[in-house]
């Protein structure tokens, strides 16, 4: 028996090595491979390149490959430009046809080819940057492990951009919430790793905000000129965002301003681009805008002749805007290279259709934040915006890509808006679709988690970030996905501790156990809330000032008998730990991050989730009230706030549990931020819409309603578009309106109520008439 199964095994064990041998020889083993480069390939492109791959290999594998001059290997990795006839005496393959990839600007070819017993993979590039993505792109498609870097023979990928424009800003300032701590070694791995997913384009910050970071480890001065020899030696092109937050009709400050920029311009061995944000920052009319550009642009080209002029019309006004275009037909300017649309700017549509052909569009795209912004998290539960807030870990692969391939048809490429290393997910993604719209996204991503985190988990990381996005999506409260994401990260935590002082790692692992704690504190915290209210129902029994001292004793369990602490520890340590590996700032106090709005996960991880606060406030103004009666009315009012019973609604505005609310906000200001993120006002009052939309299809057309409304200033309420008249109208914060719904509009049953918006355009937004929350009651 024992023999059998000795002979048994022996035959399991030799099927096995058989499969894996047999998987093996379709595959390139690179792991001795020599490095050739074509002599013709410019500098400093060619060390770059030979430094690329030798180093990013190296990190993967432990090998250190050898770059040669002959061909007397018998494994080669061939860098040659497609215009090459011969490498080293052995000729360039070259395919016949017209418009191939690797012959169009920035293109490339990465194939196996066996000549001669030799395996050949060849990197062929258009020019010196389709090297580089050549070199990118098998990065991102080998299998690597200890000692061996492995590649399918049959490869055969051609490419070449779609969009001319792809880059990303890396603004050195306080506002950054990470990069401002970085070394300049870090900076050069970044925009490396930018360049090698098809990005062509850095943008800096030279001077704007100005404040003190100590933080910093070099002056911004040093920085800038770093950037722009960091650019040079990847052959991206360096841009500066170069806002004028001076008064430009003052000649003095107008002078020193282009002294300043002249400096800059002088100092930085490459220049590409001047972007110039219109109006955000800055309240310059465009009249004063347009000769200051002119006269920048001429100091500009006495060092960079190539370099771009261009412009955004962000915070314009009609009239701006029309002043602007009106401009360009009179003047047809040949200092201005483009425009660039931003927030704020006018429709993208718009702007294409009015500006002249010989001018670029690229778009400035806001991949950094998740509420009030240009692309805001949709159907966000509001406990996630007032926890992970504005600008926190938000991977949305999906989002952006449906995002970049609805606006990039209009443009000419982009460079994005980015304030941290949060959003990089986001980045690699609208790089990679400007590089083909047609990339599918889950590719993308999958291609991302082999480069940073490796090929043996590249699939299942992809995934578990898909997850993330999806944690996002409506309601906490009865999301499964959460958990189950949390599971996925988990069980790679687990698997891959080697990945443990990987930042890219830590803010996704992070973000699991963040959702997961959230959604279980939502739960605990609102069931509170709803036991407390409860509480007060025993208000006429026991007496108002008892049954509020009750309740609020219940509400507050939550500063005292704490939930899943376990998944808020984990996210605490990889908070911590993220600002150790990348200068990830997420708490003011801490790690001294520009401001509560600018990431700080970590300052509001435990803010409150019911009305707690709202609560304890509320019940030391009813205990001042003179009479009971007068305070039993009011607690029974806060008690029936969110249910006023059997054939009445309610519904809070902008929230994601909301039943009847049809529109949406298009930048998701609707989240409001009040006292650095601690306002203590009700949850409700802390999501609106200046002009919301509802909808009801279940009204009892024999019977009397009335609408109530609370929000700010004014409400012009129309009842299937009837103006209605208030019996009641009070306009401060969280005050109450009334409005009697005749019987003769609501006889099907159906009412739509909207709101004609004021004339308050002089008024910041903050202080515009909004509404929070709506109810519409059966008498």
């Amino acid at each position: 028996m024992k023999q059998l199964f000795r002979i048994g095994l022996a035959v399991v064990i030799t099927g096995m090595m058989c499969s894996c041998t047999n998987e093996m020889s379709k595959k390139l083993d690179l792991s001795r491979a020599i490095i050739l480069f074509s002599p013709k390939i410019k500098s400093p492109v060619k060390e770059s390149a030979a430094m690329i791959l030798t180093e990013e290999i190296r990190k993967r594998t432990d090998l250190k490959l050898k770059s040669g001059e002959n061909w007397d290997n018998k494994t080669i990795i061939a860098c040659a430009l497609s215009g090459d006839n011969d490498l080293f005496g052995k000729s360039v393959p070259k395919r016949e046809g017209v418009n191939l990839p690797e012959s169009k600007k920035e293109g490339y070819r990465l194939f196996h080819e066996n000549r001669n017993g030799k395996n050949i993979l060849w990197i062929i590039g258009a020019d010196e940057r389709g090297i580089l993505y050549g070199i990118g792109k098998l990065l991102m498609t080998t299998e690597t492990s200890d000692k061996h870097i492995l590649l399918a023979t049959a490869i055969d990928i051609a490419s070449s951009p779609e969009y001319a424009i792809r880059g990303h800003q890396f603004g050195y300032r306080m506002t950054a919430n990470s990069w401002d701590s970085w070394t300049i070694a870090q900076f050069d791995q970044h925009i490396r790793e930018q360049v090698l997913f098809g990005a062509n384009s850095i943008e800096g910050i030279p001077f704007q905000d100005e404040r003190p970071d100590t933080l910093m480890k070099y002056p911004r001065s040093v920085m800038n000129v770093v950037l722009s020899k960091i650019c040079d030696k990847y052959d991206a092109d360096y841009w500066v965002w170069a806002a004028a937050e001076v008064d430009l009709k003052n000649p003095k400050q107008r002078q020193d301003l282009l002294d300043k920029y002249e400096t800059l311009f002088k100092e930085c061995p490459r220049f590409d681009g001047v972007f110039f944000p219109g109006g955000d920052p800055g309240d310059n009319h465009p009249s004063l805008v347009m000769p200051f550009l002119e006269d920048m642009t001429t100091i500009l080209h006495k060092y960079h002749p190539r370099a771009g002029m261009w412009i955004s019309l962000q915070g314009f006004n009609k009239e701006k805007v029309d002043y602007f275009f009106k401009y360009l037909d009179e003047k047809n300017p040949d200092w201005l290279t483009g425009v660039a649309n931003g927030p704020s700017s006018p429709p993208i549509s718009e702007e294409r259709r009015r500006l002249p052909k010989k001018y670029k569009l690229r778009s400035y795209p806001d991949l950094t934040h998740t509420v009030r912004c240009q692309f805001p998290v949709k159907k966000w539960d509001q406990a996630f915006a007032l926890t992970e807030g504005r600008e926190c870990t938000n991977p949305q692969p999906l989002y952006y890509a449906e995002v970049h391939n609805h606006d990039a048809p209009f443009t000419d490429g982009f460079i994005s808006y980015s304030d941290g290393v949060h959003d990089d997910v986001n980045k690699i993604v609208w790089s990679q679709m400007a590089w083909n719209t047609k990339n599918k996204v889950r590719d993308v991503v999958v291609g991302y988690c082999n480069f940073f985190f490796g090929s043996k988990i590249g699939n299942e990381a992809a995934d578990a970030i898909l997850a993330l996005e999806q944690n996002w999506v409506g309601p906490i409260i009865g999301n499964a996905l959460i958990g189950k994401t949390l599971g996925r990260w988990k069980k790679l935590e687990t698997e891959n501790p080697q990945l443990a002082g990987n930042w890219r790692w830590q803010q996704l692992v992070m973000r699991a156990y963040y959702d997961a704690y959230i959604q279980q504190r939502l739960a605990y915290e609102k069931k509170l809330e709803t036991e407390a209210n409860d509480i007060l129902v025993k208000a006429k029994t026991v007496g108002a000032d008892k049954s509020m001292d009750e309740a609020l004793a219940h509400v507050l369990l939550a500063d005292k008998e704490f939930i899943a602490q376990d998944l808020k520890q984990k996210a605490m340590y990889y908070i911590d730990e993220l600002f150790k590996s990348v200068g990830l700032q997420s708490s003011v106090k801490l790690y001294n991050a520009a401001g509560s709005e600018r990431g700080c996960v970590r300052d509001f991880i435990d803010y409150p989730l019911n009305n707690r606060w709202w609560l304890e406030d509320e019940f030391k103004k009813i205990k001042a009230l003179k009479s009971e009666e007068e305070k039993l009315a009011r607690l029974e009012f806060i008690r029936n706030y969110e249910n006023p019973g059997e054939g009445s609604f309610y519904d809070n505005i902008s929230s994601v549990y909301a039943k009847h609310v049809t529109s949406e906000t298009e930048d998701a200001i609707d989240y409001l931020w009040e006292n650095d993120g601690l306002s203590r006002k009700r949850l409700s009052t802390q999501l609106f819409q200046f002009t919301p939309q509802l909808q009801y299809n279940e009204l009892d057309p024999n019977a009397n309603y009335l609408i109530r409304v609370s929000g700010l200033g004014e409400a012009f309420l129309r009842a299937n578009g009837e103006r209605l008249k208030p019996t009641k109208y009070e306009k401060g914060p969280g005050q109450f309106k009334e409005f009697p719904l005749p019987k003769a509009l609501i006889k099907a049953g159906k009412l739509n109520i909207t709101f004609d918006k004021p004339n308050e355009e002089h008024l910041n937004w903050r202080a515009q008439s909004r509404v929070t929350d709506v109810w519409v009651l059966k008498q």
